[in-house]
């Protein structure tokens, strides 16, 4: 099947769904998405405006704008998941890790203690794993106080369908056997995803200008870079960011065309890249709506990711403390597929 025509079926909420799933710092529902493609029903907690509008355009669960913190009252519910803040531990954050106010991790962890679901995640960038491992020890070593079984993998998006390579830490706590989504045999192509979309130009297009040519060639020189930016159409994209979609930088998105022209990537070029439905609808401008993109969970890994929860709660097999106790320290980080 087509990859539009498959994203577009699959990805398909459910209105009157169950169990219901906390996801704290939403975005636009990313995540959201995927879990109510599984049949689980959604409460959104996001505080940028056009991120809620974005979620309650798309999807059937409430988005609450609000700014999170560990004095925040958050509901009981079976499932909690979120991406607390990446900025304090991604390189273009800077890595401060705990001493950035953009943390978020408190929060969550207050969510867990409030809410007592029987499994949570959270994902985040990769750099929580190295300059900023101590902090991602003391969180887990505080959500496993509470009674949890901690796993921590890296996952790379593009092992389950989406058509860019995007790794985060996925850390996930229960009471019991949980398993990760197995990565697919088949990968997508950045091609195959944009399909028709790939050499459209109208009148809204944008194009690379010859001193942007220029500035991109100086980039790619002094930054060592063997293969040009572009967006090779035979391969998965590289991993989609709010700097590389929304700002005009070296380091762009963009697709050359047969005339020799580069044309910068389209909010809904970016969209099937990251896997959302060609009928999810992104409000606010297009500053906004590549920012909420670039910062978005693949609906699709959201989607497998949900299917494994929903595996996990439909066995009836939990662990009690005795066992849980002996599992106290976290599984090793693995890395699946680099």
């Amino acid at each position: 099947m087509e990859y539009a025509n498959y994203i577009n079926s699959v990805l398909n909420p459910t209105s009157g769904a169950q169990p219901l799933v906390l996801d704290l710092f939403a975005g636009c529902g990313g995540l959201a998405l995927g879990f109510e493609s599984q049949g689980f029903a959604t409460l959104g907690f996001e505080m940028d405006a056009d991120c809620c509008a974005t979620y309650r355009h798309n999807l059937h669960g409430e988005c609450v704008q609000a700014k999170l913190s560990r004095n925040y009252q958050f509901p009981k519910a079976q499932v909690v998941i979120g991406g607390p803040p990446c900025q304090p531990f991604s390189v273009g954050g800077h890595q401060n890790g705990i001493r950035d106010s953009r943390d978020g991790f408190p929060a969550f962890i207050t969510a867990i203690e409030q809410a007592e679901p029987d499994i949570w995640m959270f994902e985040n960038v990769r750099g929580l794993m190295y300059r900023n491992r101590a902090y991602l020890d003391a969180v887990v070593e505080a959500l496993q106080e509470m009674g949890y079984i901690i796993e921590c993998q890296v996952l790379n998006a593009v092992n389950y369908g989406v058509p860019q390579n995007r790794e985060r830490v996925i850390v996930v706590g229960h009471r019991g056997h949980y398993q990760y989504p197995k990565a697919l045999a088949a990968r997508t192509t950045a091609g195959e995803a944009l399909s028709e979309l790939a050499f459209q130009v109208d009148e809204k297009s944008k194009f690379l200008t010859p001193s942007m040519d220029t500035y991109v060639a100086k980039y790619e020189k002094a930054s060592s870079c063997i293969t040009p930016r572009d967006l090779h159409l035979h391969k998965p994209a590289r991993t989609l960011t709010c700097r590389n979609l929304a700002g005009a930088t070296g380091d762009m998105h963009r697709v050359a065309l047969p005339d020799g022209r580069r044309r910068r990537l389209t909010i809904r070029d970016a969209a099937r890249l990251q896997s959302f439905p060609d009928w999810f609808e992104f409000q606010g401008s297009e500053t906004s709506s590549f920012t909420q993109i670039g910062n978005a969970v693949p609906p699709l890994l959201a989607f497998h990711l949900a299917q494994s929860f929903r595996q996990y709660l439909d066995s009836s097999e939990r662990l009690d403390s005795a066992a849980i106790g002996k599992r106290k320290h976290p599984t090793q980080l693995q890395l699946i597929d680099a």
